[in-house]
């Protein structure tokens, strides 16, 4: 999931002038004086995501309030929907945020509702995503939307022309190279740590054949591979390898050159490719490094999930549907830069034959998701980050703050 905060905003998405003049389709004879179907979208798509459900009005006569929600807002207007009952009819759900959904009661079973929904069937989405990320204690309570993982972004330019050949596959490699770079002088590094990603450390540690849940279900942080992360993580700061201020910006970062190393989703490929065209061919992607085990990246991607108590089910459902079908979200990828679920999406030759592409695809392959604990964000992630942070940042002193991380989330049930 990204990381973005931008104020909200309420974009309504009708029919183009001239359906509204006439008709919208056969379908839409039923929605005149139907209230529109309110959609929270996370961080600042809102307004791609508007354009994208243009079609689903023409065709329906239902329009579409979309609602930008910041990620790090989302929480707040959760506890508010819930409090008072009044939540949007259709909503996107960061994978970390889905049992925080689901146990608050605020998201509608689909199971019954597939049925007559057959475009929603697991079946239809890519294997491992439907199945590990959309149940809640063995209910369906959301839909796949973005298949999102992590992959190392490089400037081959900038490695070539400090001799180095090829990104690194390991993450002794990446510290190597990343001091490297940081040579280069003042103001520059060779890598990028985003201080509020807590899945980063997560990834490291299964790169390292570890695992931050243990047999018995409960977070565990306390075991030799989420050291050798630890030692990692610290030692990138240590070198002086990546920038210490909480406002880097990895985009800007990435093409000025400043940090020409980083881990991110495929929508920062779109940033990229918009904002600095000139930089084709001199950079790329590969498969995240690995540790001691294999190169495990995280599957961070979001799904869309119905309001329990929404008034408008059957649009609601409707536009899960429409949002479900492959070339709906191949739209999606076009505009907005992140991947789909859907199976025949996936291996459309649009995506295909895509250098990228190929890579986000490898790197699925060996992706996981993060612990389904009750409040990731707000919690066991938020008391990781607060750790490391500590550490490498204040200068902590790491046993002390380690084994009070220990302490802090031992107890967490990762059901």
């Amino acid at each position: 999931m990204r990381r973005l905060a931008k104020p909200a905003l309420s974009i309504i998405a009708t029919c183009a002038l001239a359906l509204a003049c006439t008709a919208c389709s056969a379908d839409g004879d039923d929605a005149p004086g139907q209230d529109p179907v309110t959609v929270w979208i996370m961080g600042d798509s809102g307004a791609n995501f508007a354009r994208l459900v243009e079609p689903f009005t023409s065709q329906t006569g239902v329009e579409v309030e979309v609602v930008a929600i910041p990620w790090d807002g989302i929480d707040e207007r959760l506890t508010t929907a819930v409090a008072s009952d009044a939540g949007p009819d259709l909503v996107q759900i960061g994978l970390s945020k889905l049992r925080m959904f689901a146990d608050a009661g605020a998201l509608l079973p689909l199971d019954d509702e597939i049925v007559g929904h057959p475009g929603l069937a697991p079946a239809n989405f890519a294997d491992g995503v439907a199945g590990a990320a959309t149940a809640v204690d063995g209910q369906i309570v959301s839909v796949p939307w973005i298949s999102d993982t992590r992959v190392l972004f490089y400037r081959s330019d900038i490695l070539s022309q400090n001799g180095i050949a090829d990104p690194p596959t390991t993450w002794s490699e990446l510290r190597d190279q990343a001091q490297t770079l940081a040579g280069r002088g003042s103001g520059q590094y060779g890598y990028y740590i985003p201080q509020w990603d807590s899945a980063l450390p997560v990834l490291m540690t299964w790169s390292n054949g570890g695992d931050i849940v243990d047999p018995q279900g409960q977070v565990d942080f306390d075991t030799p591979a989420f050291a050798r992360t630890v030692e990692t993580y610290a030692g990138l700061y240590a070198d002086g390898s990546v920038p210490t201020n909480s406002d880097f910006d990895q985009t800007q970062g990435f093409i000025s050159g400043i940090a020409p190393l980083l881990i991110s989703g495929p929508y920062l490929a779109k940033s990229i490719n918009d904002a600095a065209p000139e930089l084709a061919g001199q950079w790329s992607v590969a498969t995240v490094p690995q540790g001691s085990g294999s190169a495990t990246s995280v599957f961070a991607g979001s799904n869309m999930g119905v309001w329990h108590s929404t008034d408008q089910k059957q649009a609601a459902l409707d536009l899960l549907e429409f949002l479900s079908r492959p070339a709906t979200q191949l739209e999606w990828y076009s505009i907005n830069g992140e991947l789909p679920t859907a199976k025949a999406a996936l291996s459309d030759s649009a995506l295909t034959g895509d250098p990228l592409v190929r890579v986000y695809s490898a790197q699925l392959e060996d992706a996981r998701v993060l612990p389904m604990v009750p409040n990731w964000d707000g919690g066991v992630g938020q008391d990781l980050l607060t750790a490391l942070n500590s550490i490498v940042l204040q200068g902590a002193d790491p046993d002390r703050t380690l084994a009070d991380l220990y302490a802090r989330t031992g107890s967490v049930s990762a059901r």
